[in-house]
């Protein structure tokens, strides 16, 4: 292979989120030059530039969330607060040259396949041509808002956790919270100190695995600092963990499940002393069903005097409060809404259409649905990063995102090099490994009685149902003969049973 004989595409990658500063790095190094990053920010970021609320910290450990060839010997805290991931992601964007390649204030407001390119149009008007798109929009980027009768009537000061109002002092406030997720649980053990009054509005209880931060020291930091060696050890240790723990338990069950069960149950009756309190914290569906919550601080925080637990469900707002179904006013200054994000929304509300003038709403009119997550049948050169059935159940999204872009990059190759006309999975095989999938969901905690964002309008779970390692191990190199008009020849291989595997 040489420069004669390998085309050297466009690339517009959509986002400059942790993915989006992945790709330009990982693009230049394979020789790709045409590189161009659209984010509709003025910085780069995504998660950790958006959500900017009190309590902001990642639930994974912060050595296992950095990009495999950079570890940060600076984190302050095992659990990384989300300035200082912050501070991580420009660091390396301004590294690795990414910040740029990227243009600002830009978003995509159409994406359109015709004749063998793709034609994009922004929010400033400019117009793009390439031969491939990525989207690295994220997964949880649209704010969900709660569907309550009256929420344009309440007075107070409002706000979505995702868009944080820094200018509302809570500072002896009644401050009402509604959720009682991941993020809520942070906010709640952050400003339960600070709130007059604090109520939680819950829906449902989680269970919630205590698990110690710890703060690193300067002579920890230094250790790290110029050894790059040892940070990869301190991530795969940690790496090592998680995949052992978490999410063999929520896909494999087995004895790892019921200890992880034992361990959250025996959490909470050990931290919350009152039955009827705990009565009410205490869900009614399988460990893992949801997203595991991270927290030593949670129960403590709920148990303050200022802190009510309301579980009544909320009927409307009204100017002064939330009134609940029992006909109680919570009389409120402010209310959060930590009621989450539309997880299946991916690159919308961007118009996006393939081959033929098919859009994505049509493509995903029935199901929500990938080839590998990655690929989507009718959209020739387009990949979607952490896309459905991305294994995100409680692992660093980095390490996917990773095994992700590899694959992606192997594609891109395969198509410079004339082995394929245009990269696009087929319908049939989408098919087949969506039939793969389901197979695998029944022994996971996903099916496990709940509701959660893990699960699709039709109740099944958009999750890799089998183990890290085999996801890794049949990401590592795409089967060509999946691809429309693929090279004669190429091997099909059965995707593998499961006790095979």
């Amino acid at each position: 292979m040489n420069e004669q004989t390998t085309r050297n595409p466009s690339v517009v990658v959509i986002g400059a989120g942790m993915t989006g500063i992945l790709l330009g790095i990982k693009l230049r190094e394979a020789g790709i030059t045409d590189v161009t990053i659209l984010e509709k920010a003025d910085k780069v970021g995504g998660t950790w530039r958006e959500n900017t609320y009190p309590g902001v910290a990642c639930d994974i450990p912060a050595h296992m969330y950095t990009y495999a060839f950079e570890g940060n010997p600076e984190w302050g805290h095992r659990f990384a607060h989300g300035d200082e991931i912050q501070a991580y992601f420009e660091k390396i964007s301004r590294k690795y040259g990414v910040t740029g390649q990227v243009r600002f204030n830009e978003a995509v407001e159409a994406c359109h396949y015709r004749d063998g390119r793709w034609y994009l149009t922004t929010s400033q008007g400019n117009h793009l041509e390439a031969d491939f798109v990525i989207a690295a929009t994220g997964i949880l980027h649209h704010p969900a808002y709660p569907d309550i009768k009256g929420l344009e009537d309440f007075q107070g000061a409002m706000f979505h956790t995702a868009r944080w109002d820094h200018s509302v002092d809570i500072q002896g406030k009644r401050v009402g919270i509604i959720g009682t997720g991941s993020t809520a649980a942070q906010v709640i053990s952050e400003i339960a100190t600070s709130a007059g009054e604090l109520t939680i509005f819950q829906r449902t209880p989680q269970w919630i695995l205590s698990v110690p931060d710890k703060h690193y020291t300067e002579s920890e930091k230094a250790r790290l600092r110029g050894n790059q060696p040892l940070m990869d050890k301190l991530r795969e240790r940690y790496a090592w963990l998680i995949r052992n723990t978490f999410t063999e338990a929520v896909s494999s069950g087995g004895w790892r499940h019921k200890l992880l069960s034992w361990r959250v149950k025996r959490h909470l009756r050990k931290s919350v002393r009152d039955p009827a309190l705990r009565a009410r914290l205490t869900p009614d569906y399988k460990v893992g069903c949801k997203r595991l919550i991270v927290s030593s601080t949670f129960y403590e925080a709920v148990q303050r005097p200022n802190v009510h637990l309301e579980t009544n469900g909320i009927d409307h707002l009204e100017a002064g409060g939330v009134v609940t179904r029992d006909g109680k006013l919570h009389e409120l200054d402010v209310l959060i809404l930590a009621t989450g994000f539309h997880p299946f929304n991916f690159m919308r509300p961007m118009e996006l259409t393939g081959r033929d003038g098919l859009s994505i709403d049509q493509a995903w009119a029935h199901k929500v649905q990938a080839y590998r997550s990655v690929c989507l049948p009718g959209f020739p050169n387009f990949f979607l990063m952490l896309g459905p059935n991305s294994p995100v159940g409680n692992y660093s999204v980095i390490a996917m995102s990773e095994v992700q872009g590899n694959y992606v990059l192997k594609l891109i190759d395969r198509w410079r090099r004339g082995l394929l006309p245009s990269v696009e999975a087929s319908a049939e095989a989408m098919r087949r490994y969506n039939a793969y999938l389901k197979q695998g969901m029944g022994s996971t905690a996903w099916v496990g009685g709940c509701q959660s964002w893990y699960l699709d309008a039709d109740g099944d779970p958009a999750l890799w149902p089998y183990s890290w390692k085999q996801w890794v191990q049949e990401m590592a190199e795409p089967e060509l003969a999946d691809f429309v008009r693929a090279e004669p020849g190429e091997p099909n291989r059965a995707l593998p049973d499961r006790e095979a595997a």
